[in-house]
């Protein structure tokens, strides 16, 4: 009888550490796609990084603008910004784009990368003005108004002649890439062009009032579906 018993616990054992290895595999095997999500992820934009840097070497001091770990395109001349309450592109914000914009969706085009972006924002931000002309809410106002600076240059590109030189693939391609998004003054920036949320200084009014282009790559989406998965 007690030979018995001692078999049943054994076996339960046996039943369990079986269960726990099988836990432990696919628990490695997470790790290890994971792993391999995030080397993707970084060496990708780590490419495009550098890639752009390099493309846009002798144009960044002339229109001062920085090129971001994040992919992102930041003008920071505040005269050729936008007015405050305004969407409209000034002439010499024209005059950059009619040259940064052709060759940025060039080298974009044409990167042997381009089949990991998933988008390309065009983010407008604003001052922290109150804009009651577009709404009572200032942040929701601002909404409205960093929207329509976004639109501003992404109708501004389409408009210019180097947009119908390009094939029809490559069209429903930029099309397919590009966002218009207003962010009103969520993310203004400080006198330094360092969001104010983390350096807690006072608003550069001049500064915030920008749009700025940022792309996305799929090792971000596939990021963002495996940490939600884990939730």
């Amino acid at each position: 009888m007690k030979h018995n018993v001692w078999m049943s616990v054994s076996d339960l054992m046996t039943g369990l550490m079986v269960i726990f290895l099988f836990i432990a595999i696919s628990y490695i095997r997470k790790v290890q796609e994971n792993q391999t999500v995030l080397t993707d992820y970084v060496e990708t934009k780590t490419q495009l990084h550098d890639k752009l840097v390099k493309e846009f070497e002798g144009d960044t001091n002339r229109w001062q603008m920085t090129i971001g770990k994040d992919l992102s395109m930041r003008f920071n001349n505040p005269q050729v910004l936008f007015a405050s309450g305004k969407a409209d592109l000034t002439p010499q914000f024209q005059q950059i784009l009619d040259e940064f914009l052709p060759k940025y969706f060039h080298i974009l085009l044409n990167d042997s990368l381009r089949s990991k972006i998933v988008e390309i924002r065009i983010e407008g931000h604003t001052d922290n003005v109150p804009a009651p002309q577009f709404d009572p809410d200032a942040y929701l106002a601002n909404v409205i108004l960093s929207q329509q600076r976004s639109l501003s240059v992404l109708r501004y590109f389409r408009s210019m002649p180097v947009f119908d030189t390009y094939t029809t693939e490559e069209k429903k391609l930029l099309e397919y890439w590009f966002t218009a998004n207003g962010l009103s003054y969520g993310k203004s920036v400080d006198r330094n062009g360092n969001y104010t949320i983390e350096s807690n200084l006072p608003i550069d009014k001049d500064r915030s009032r920008r749009v700025e282009f940022r792309i996305v790559t799929s090792g971000e989406e596939v990021l963002e579906n495996f940490v939600n998965g884990l939730n």
